[in-house]
């Protein structure tokens, strides 16, 4: 199969979304299919204002588009985000009428109310309007399907389910002997995180924060007692799992967290609060963890009631490629029958 791509999310960003595609990437490439990637180094682009790290790409012209489109002639279209290059790609299938999916990984409307405080309602009108031509939304999780539903989301939902690598993130032989029992937190370090309330927790732990983002500075002052390391990746972000008691995942926002499953698969419990993503992966199971509106409480029942073989054995029931057989499952194949005309604007 030919799949076409578009995202805004792309290396050198750090986030789970250009690890959920550059993982499903290579697994599709290993089954056999061919993939052609559309993203911000293909377009100029400025840093968001209020993200840096974040590139904002503009010039995205129609008939470049439809050059790449007549020239791969996919059997199906995917929409990985709701940025300027998903829109574009957007305007283009609808323009030539061209089924296309999209899946929902980022909780914008939270998130731009947290960092620059537009009404929810605003960011949830362009979202239902930028999914709502979509054949299916893929999502991670039942609750997620719940949670886009009661916004108002009629179309069909679709389960894409996420993996862990295994084979990357495994136990530690040998964890450093320390006085203090060592915390740690993986991802942006951001406001809409949460991340303070994990450096808030108490100083008779060690905390250890593995990421970067626009408020690193901020909370490095603030906070001199934590270790923040910066990225880590590969065996060093493997080594960092290991050598935790508890990984802490403050985030109220976030739809999944692949840094739950790395973290379990290395057999460190997490924990976390009871929203969707840890609620997904972590509820019903016995000694992987805690989830408690008090995050100083889940991370006493993860200290105090987990073992590492069973938070090894929860995240075994993640695999990739089982992952990337439902993406394939759930896209919506063009049906060719004839060349594209040449590319017109829509105003849809």
């Amino acid at each position: 199969m030919r799949i076409l791509l578009a995202t805004d999310a792309w290396e050198p960003q750090v986030c789970g979304v250009v690890r959920t595609l550059k993982t499903t990437l290579q697994e599709l490439h290993r089954q056999g299919h061919q993939t052609t990637l559309i993203h911000p180094g293909h377009f100029s682009q400025f840093p968001v204002p209020f993200y840096p790290e974040i590139p904002f790409s503009y010039g995205i012209r129609q008939n470049y588009l439809h050059d790449i489109v007549q020239s791969v002639r996919p059997d199906a279209i995917h929409l990985m985000t709701e940025g300027p290059v998903g829109w574009a790609v957007r305007r283009y299938c609808l323009a030539h009428r061209l089924p296309f999916t999209t899946c929902f990984l980022t909780k914008f409307p939270d998130y731009l109310n947290q960092m620059i405080w537009v009404p929810k309602r605003w960011v949830w009108g362009l979202m239902r309007l930028f999914h709502r031509p979509a054949e299916q939304v893929m999502v991670a999780t039942p609750t997620m399907q719940n949670y886009l539903r009661e916004n108002q989301f009629a179309q069909s939902l679709a389960i894409w389910p996420k993996g862990v690598d295994i084979d990357l993130f495994q136990p530690q032989a040998n964890k450093s002997t320390r006085d203090k029992k060592r915390l740690l937190y993986v991802g942006r370090v951001s406001v809409e995180k949460n991340i303070e309330a994990f450096l808030n927790l108490p100083n008779t732990y060690e905390k250890v924060v593995v990421g970067d983002g626009p408020s690193r500075g901020t909370f490095e002052k603030k906070f001199p007692e934590v270790k923040f390391l910066g990225y880590r990746h590969g065996e060093a972000l493997a080594k960092e799992y290991g050598e935790a008691d508890v990984m802490v995942f403050p985030s109220r926002t976030d739809t999944f967290g692949m840094v739950i499953l790395e973290s379990l698969a290395c057999g460190t419990p997490v924990a976390a609060h009871p929203v969707p993503g840890p609620q997904d992966i972590l509820a019903g199971h016995a000694h992987v963890g805690g989830i408690d509106e008090s995050l100083e409480k889940a991370v006493e029942q993860a200290l105090t009631d987990s073992h590492p073989h069973a938070c090894r054995g929860l995240a075994q029931e993640y695999c990739w490629e089982q992952a990337t057989h439902k993406f394939i499952q759930n896209l919506a194949i063009i049906p060719w029958k004839e060349p594209l005309a040449p590319s017109v604007p829509s105003n849809t």
